[in-house]
């Protein structure tokens, strides 16, 4: 009998979890978000999954959001031209990735909490390339990488 009774709790427990579903919303700030969310009890939603937010300044983000953030892979693309394509933890830059600038300068490397930190490679807007520790806004050591 006591399997019977865990089981029926198991299904209760199951009936409750939210399902994933997909839909579009628009925010009452004017964002829209269009992808794989959550329905929670009372009706409310939560980003779940792969979906694609753009707010109402023309910031635009497309990848994985969990726990109504964005988390996993993605990339941010600004109005400006500036992007972002690599890792997401608490809707910050965080783990491996590449940010472009609009003057065409670039860096691929390790980003914690939305700043560089970590090895990686910045080139610059004229296709000159430094590698090496990068923290915060230090990066003492960088190696020039001449290229013939």
């Amino acid at each position: 009998m006591p399997a019977t009774k865990g089981k029926k709790g198991d299904k209760e427990k199951e009936e409750m979890r939210p399902i994933l579903q997909k839909g579009v919303f628009i925010f009452p700030n004017g964002d829209k978000y269009d992808g794989e969310y959550l329905q929670l009890e009372g009706g409310g939603v939560q980003r779940s999954g792969h979906g694609s937010q753009t707010t109402n300044s023309g910031v635009c983000y497309c990848g994985h959001w969990s726990e109504d953030k964005m988390n996993g892979h993605g990339t941010v693309i600004h109005p400006s031209g500036s992007c972002y394509e690599g890792q997401f933890v608490d809707n910050q830059f965080h783990g491996r990735g590449i940010y472009k600038w609009p003057n065409g300068a670039m860096y691929e490397g390790e980003f914690v909490n939305n700043r560089l930190d970590g090895e990686g490679e910045y080139t610059d807007m004229d296709d000159q390339q430094w590698v090496g520790a990068f923290h915060n806004k230090a990066a003492l050591g960088l190696r020039f990488m001449l290229t013939m």
